[in-house]
């Protein structure tokens, strides 16, 4: 049965990619991807990686996807023109070879390995204690490849610097387009009213959670970001002003904390985003506190869109 779960996990993960890659549709393409991200999840948990598999479910399929129906019902007005441009044969030609190129360079980098692979993860078995927490991947993340860690908070705050920017002059500091798209009494208003309590929890929980378990900030700050949406969506609660000081700060406290907690560290462990023995968790855990709401208003932030209603009070 293990075999049989395994091919079909197989099978119908290159086709759901075929049909993403091949579909004319822009929306078509985008409702391959958000199956293919949940399956990817299911092939993530057949490999014992549940931290990735918890991250792929809420970033890969659920933010990116929601990010890509938006983009994809924008697209619609000039899709139908774009779709009677037909490439002429020897773009098609190149376009081949080159696919079968970087597939080929792709299959021979996998194949090629050596026997025993190179690897740290034992040096890091080895010397997670020291951090304090039992997960490994939040001690990696936050120890061993902090700065990455950092540098994707600080990208996220430039991703959405970057979709502020789309903003006309007389919307700028003003709120986002998203507007309530329920009925008082529709199911959407309902489930507004039920789930947020719930996700809340659940959000803060795997947030927790994470620090010796499956879970972290990323996957708990994506689950908080869903449930303020979904109360903006049901009209019961209003975008805010992006010009807001308040809602600025609160966008910049995570990687600043993180900044300043790489400083502290430089001067008291001799290296930037060093711990002191000892205060390696208390710092671990300090940092993903200060970085949850920073994630979780970036993410609904993004979904938001740039701000298209001129300042109000």
């Amino acid at each position: 049965m293990s075999v049989v779960l395994n091919v079909a996990l197989v099978v119908l993960f290159i086709g759901l990619a075929a049909w993403t890659i091949f579909a004319r549709d822009t929306f078509a393409s985008v409702a391959g991807f958000i199956p293919y991200g949940l399956l990817l999840t299911a092939v993530w948990l057949r490999l014992v990686a549940v931290d990735v598999a918890i991250t792929e479910a809420a970033i890969g399929a659920g933010l990116t996807g929601a990010l890509l129906v938006g983009a994809a019902a924008r697209l619609r007005a000039t899709e139908a023109r774009t779709n009677r441009a037909r490439p002429g044969v020897a773009t098609r030609v190149l376009a081949a070879i080159g696919g079968v190129v970087v597939a080929g360079f792709v299959a021979a980098c996998v194949l090629l390995l050596p026997e025993a692979s190179p690897t740290l993860a034992p040096a890091v078995m080895d010397n997670l204690h020291t951090t304090g927490v039992g997960n490994p991947i939040t001690g990696v993340l936050l120890s061993f490849r902090a700065m990455d860690t950092l540098l994707e908070a600080i990208v996220l705050a430039f991703g959405l610097l970057g979709i502020w920017s789309l903003a006309p002059d007389r919307a700028w500091g003003g709120r986002p387009s998203l507007q309530p798209i329920a009925e008082p009494n529709s199911i959407l208003a309902h489930f507004a009213r039920i789930l947020p309590p719930i996700g809340i929890v659940i959000g803060v929980y795997i947030f927790w959670y994470g620090a010796d378990h499956p879970g972290g900030k990323f996957q708990g700050a994506t689950i908080l970001a869903t449930m303020w949406l979904l109360a903006m969506m049901a009209g019961f609660a209003d975008v805010p002003r992006v010009g807001r000081f308040a809602l600025r700060l609160w966008l910049v406290v995570g990687p600043l904390v993180f900044i300043l907690v790489g400083f502290a560290g430089a001067v008291m462990a001799g290296a930037f985003l060093g711990y002191p023995d000892g205060l390696a968790k208390p710092w671990i855990v300090a940092v993903e506190f200060a970085l949850l709401p920073s994630l979780a208003l970036t993410l609904g932030l993004l979904l938001a869109g740039a701000p298209h209603r001129a300042l109000q009070k």
